[in-house]
């Protein structure tokens, strides 16, 4: 079936790419939000990836692979998106709740979240797509090396480069946290 409409869609079917891209959107979009964590960037590179996929889609070689060539448009996308962020500046304002949690184990793991959440945003979107590729959407790494177009070599690099850096951001943030605490490490 998937095949069938990415042969129509290459022959320029309007309504076999729509149903590609409606069996496929969700998934496109949790890898962008994944890699860029702002819902209106991840929104601006699905549809950059989908305007280039559809202008672009007589060069697809196999239709069998067409989701992999999505999340490849994607992650390019979200290459671009990030490059243009580094040039804007950001304010980050820290909200303090009115009221307490509503238990000692729920407020556990949003600290554990939380902690992800910033570790994560420290790696580069090279590093953020490496692991939502290989840790969220669960591709064995040959697969994350084709999507990112790069050799397998480089994605296992980039995978345990990113990992150390989650691992040494994490580190960072406990050293923080016990300095504002009045201890040290």
């Amino acid at each position: 079936m998937q095949r069938d409409l990415a042969e129509r869609a290459r022959q320029g079917d309007h309504d076999a790419f729509t149903a590609l891209v409606d069996g496929s959107i969700g998934r496109l979009y949790a890898v962008a939000f994944l890699i860029l964590r702002d819902r209106d960037r991840a929104n601006d590179a699905v549809q950059e990836a989908l305007v280039a996929a559809w202008r672009d889609i007589r060069g697809l070689r196999d239709p069998d692979r067409i989701d992999a060539w999505f999340r490849r448009l994607v992650v390019r996308a979200c290459y671009r998106q990030a490059r243009a962020d580094r040039r804007r500046t950001i304010v980050e304002l820290r909200v303090v709740p009115a009221e307490p949690p509503v238990s000692p184990s729920h407020e556990l793991s949003i600290l554990d979240r939380d902690r992800l959440e910033r570790a994560f945003a420290r790696l580069g979107p090279d590093q953020r797509a490496v692991l939502v590729l290989h840790h969220y959407l669960g591709l064995p790494l040959f697969e994350v090396a084709e999507t990112l177009d790069i050799p397998g070599g480089t994605a296992k690099s980039r995978l345990s480069r990113a990992i150390g850096a989650m691992r040494a951001a994490l580190a960072a943030d406990d050293r923080t946290d016990l300095a504002g605490e009045g201890r040290t490490a």
